[in-house]
């Protein structure tokens, strides 16, 4: 009796332990499955439309890390990396951040407007480029458009501190490294 009590209080801690490890996760932009820390599964990735209705930007295998769908954006033409020459074209699917561009916008609203430039009424958008490569990182950032007064330096701050989080531009079968271009708007409070 003593032995079967012992079996089934291991039993039971095993199964409390495990679902302590794997937890649902569902917030405004995403939901999914936590385990052990790590994002396991098919996760789904939220975006609001223009006339505020949620809907489905991004689903995404972690376990596999595979893209499974995305919402189309707008047809865009990037500069692309094949054969070791740059050209303009466009690729079949564009790189995107994972966890969508509401995510990404959590890292650009990190952006602090500049003391010069508010003295200097200093407002415009800033362009940062950076090159996304065929493993989704980021790197060789540089100010493509700039305004001057620090806003140009916090414009770069903010993009080098985004997470590697980016899912590669796609050509047919193959990832293709492409230039990103970021715009930070400056825009002083009326």
């Amino acid at each position: 009796m003593a032995r079967s009590l012992l079996l089934l209080f291991f039993f039971l801690c095993c199964l409390c332990q495990s679902s302590l490890a794997q937890r649902v996760r569902k917030t405004e932009y995403e939901s999914g499955t936590i385990e052990k820390g790590n994002k396991v599964g098919v996760w789904e990735y939220y975006a609001y439309t223009r006339d505020g209705t949620q809907v489905l930007a991004q689903k995404y295998d972690h376990s596999k890390n595979k893209l499974l769908f995305y919402r189309p954006v707008e047809d865009r033409v990037y500069q692309v990396k094949e054969k070791n020459a740059w050209t303009n074209g466009r690729v079949d699917q564009p790189p995107l951040f994972l966890g969508g561009d509401a995510l990404l916008g959590t890292y650009v609203s990190k952006l602090n407007y500049p003391t010069m430039a508010q003295d200097k009424n200093v407002q415009g958008k800033v362009i940062v480029t950076f090159v996304i490569d065929t493993l989704g990182q980021a790197s060789d950032y540089h100010v493509l458009l700039g305004i001057g007064a620090g806003c140009d330096e916090e414009a770069m701050r903010v993009a080098k501190n985004i997470p590697q989080q980016w899912i590669p531009a796609r050509r047919g079968s193959h990832a293709v490294p492409v230039v990103y271009e970021m715009p930070f708007n400056f825009r002083l409070k009326p």
